[in-house]
């Protein structure tokens, strides 16, 4: 469905003003060969049960290797980690070429030296325009010391941290918070 009012290019202009974290989705398929894919379109969903979604183009190769039921990982990559956001964003062919990883203990390959992984269960997958919705239930979870890998207007970016003195801003409450400069 074409929408008549805004064209591809606004759309996407415009989402490329959302800063998102960057993901790298692996799956393994059913011969036994690594399967992965870039995704920026990462959101945790629920807590009870632990819930993420992941949108991914329906024409991708990664979305053929993953049957409702089936495991897959989510690799959140480290800011020093734009290389493997590119290898992942090329031709599936290449993907895993001269990449390391490791298997989960779900049996999805999972990438070394990332800030955080997920293995999860595909619980549901949606249609929704030229890409798919796919949830998952998360079964194992770890997280590593470091800064994210981010993505702003077309560019990979790295955070700053600054002390934001809540007391001078309307509306906050008394102490110290913590606000992200990009």
């Amino acid at each position: 469905m074409r929408s008549e009012i805004l064209d591809s290019a606004q759309f996407r202009g415009t989402c490329g003003r959302f800063t998102t974290g960057v993901t790298v989705a692996t799956v393994m398929a059913a011969d036994g060969s690594p399967h992965g894919i870039t995704v920026s379109s990462f959101t945790p969903v629920s807590l009870e049960p632990p819930l993420i979604l992941i949108c991914v183009d329906c024409r991708a190769q990664f979305v053929r290797h993953l049957p409702e039921g089936h495991k897959f990982g989510i690799n959140m990559l480290e800011e020093s980690q734009q290389g493997l956001s590119r290898q992942f964003s090329r031709k599936e062919a290449v993907r895993f070429s001269g990449i390391a990883w490791h298997t989960g203990k779900t049996g999805v390959p999972l990438l070394p030296s990332v800030l955080a992984i997920m293995e999860c269960k595909l619980i549901q997958r949606v249609s929704a325009g030229d890409h798919f919705i796919l949830v998952g239930q998360t079964l194992h979870a770890s997280f590593y010391e470091g800064d994210p890998l981010t993505y702003f207007n077309g560019c990979y970016r790295k955070l700053l941290w600054e002390p934001w003195n809540a007391r001078s801003q309307e509306g906050f409450g008394d102490g110290m918070d913590w606000s992200l400069i990009i």
